[in-house]
């Protein structure tokens, strides 16, 4: 069983056990050819290929097997043909010695790197976990399907954040919000909010309050977490904050703190919902518990809200064109959060062409006649664009 095990380690990685014969087969296949066609065709020189291609299909250790064997085999052939001593098959040798070394040398750098690669991937999963926890897929009488895309290829989170908990009165809070800046540099940004918001939601009774706690917050601890060595600037955060009761009949409140505005979906129609006494950013000012401004709208059953950052609707395409959110999301059958987001995910990838730019976030909130027990989270999958709830877009 140990030495099954070894030989299978050496075939790394698995999708690429069947391939890694090629090289091989090559290697005798090379040999009798060469050994066939005499000295009048030399063939021995290709043997350079099997180590190097075995170093795109497995690790260092069965590379260096493939190397030896090729060596050895370009041994054999001079052998067979008598001519071992000769200056031009002792220089394929050595040649061929030096570059099958140069290739096991290079795919152990190569290992070394996807391995911290892989434990750098590692961290930002288990950073997105503590930080960034997947909101359940029900809470109260609200579904919720979200979206995450970070900008940065080893990041999983980063300047972007959102979060859900449930308020001492039947209320559900919500918060998101976008860190200026981006990647994992504004994720020690992105957790003061967060953590302050979880602090928060249920302890005070008031939206304004809450929202005055992370001003608090931020305005307090944003240097000692900020990247301030790479980014001297101003730090801010903007957000958007909203209490949506489980009664139907009251009316949900919203706190807009710099942030693009919500989106409503009723009835297949999509309403902008623009602040109308919106606030700064948290950290641009010291906040205020007196100021209890907040924004009322009408959140019945069936009714959506498509909650987002910057990232999405500064989405451009190749020709520079910005992402139209707004005109996208009522052209798409909004049948449950899930469906929604799916279409929204899909087609903003096919609007950038490519890889974003900017993090990006995205939360869809269907008001539900059934007030159902929470669910249990969904895990958090290994890949960077996460959508809970569906499938990911076709060849994703």
């Amino acid at each position: 069983m140990g030495v099954r095990r070894s030989w299978d380690h050496l075939l790394e990685p698995p999708s690429g056990r069947g391939l890694v014969a090629i090289p091989f087969v090559l290697i005798v296949t090379i040999t009798v050819l060469d050994i066939y066609t005499g000295r009048d065709v030399q063939l021995g020189p290709l043997l350079v290929i099997a180590p190097a291609l075995t170093a795109s299909l497995a690790g260092p250790r069965l590379t260096a097997l493939a190397g030896v064997l090729a060596v050895a085999a370009q041994v054999f052939i001079a052998v067979f043909l008598g001519g071992l001593t000769t200056s031009n098959r002792m220089g394929q040798i050595m040649a061929l010695a030096t570059l099958s070394a140069l290739v096991v040398f290079l795919r152990f750098v190569q290992e070394r790197r996807d391995r911290a690669l892989s434990l750098a991937r590692s961290v930002a999963e288990t950073a997105q976990r503590v930080l960034l926890r997947p909101p359940p897929r029900r809470m109260g009488p609200l579904q919720v399907a979200w979206l995450y895309m970070s900008a940065q290829d080893e990041a999983e989170i980063g300047g972007d954040l959102f979060a859900l908990a449930r308020a001492a009165h039947a209320a559900t809070r919500v918060v998101i919000g976008d860190v200026r800046g981006n990647g994992l540099a504004a994720i020690g940004e992105a957790s003061l909010v967060l953590g302050a918001f979880r602090e928060g939601a249920h302890r005070y009774a008031t939206l304004p309050g809450l929202v005055a706690a992370l001003g608090d917050s931020v305005s307090r601890n944003v240097e000692d977490v900020a990247d301030t060595e790479h980014d001297a600037g101003e730090h801010f955060i903007t957000c958007l904050v909203l209490e949506m009761p489980d009664d139907s009949l009251s009316a949900a409140e919203m706190i807009n703190c710099g942030h693009p505005p919500p989106l409503l979906v009723h009835d297949r129609q999509v309403t902008v919902l623009h602040a109308r006494q919106p606030l700064p950013p948290l950290g641009v000012c010291e906040p205020s518990v007196e100021d209890d401004r907040t924004d009322p709208f009408t959140f019945t059953c069936g009714d959506m809200l498509v909650l987002y950052t910057d990232g999405v609707i500064e989405a451009r395409s190749p020709s520079g064109a910005f992402y139209p959110l707004a005109e996208r999301v009522a052209s798409f059958p909004a049948t449950s959060p899930d469906t929604l987001l799916h279409h929204i995910h899909r087609d903003l990838l096919t609007h950038i062409g490519g890889h974003p730019s900017d993090d990006a976030a995205l939360l869809v909130i269907e008001r539900t006649p059934s007030h159902r027990p929470h669910l249990t989270p969904h895990p958090i999958g290994h890949h960077r664009h996460h959508l809970s709830g569906s499938p990911p877009p076709p060849g994703r």
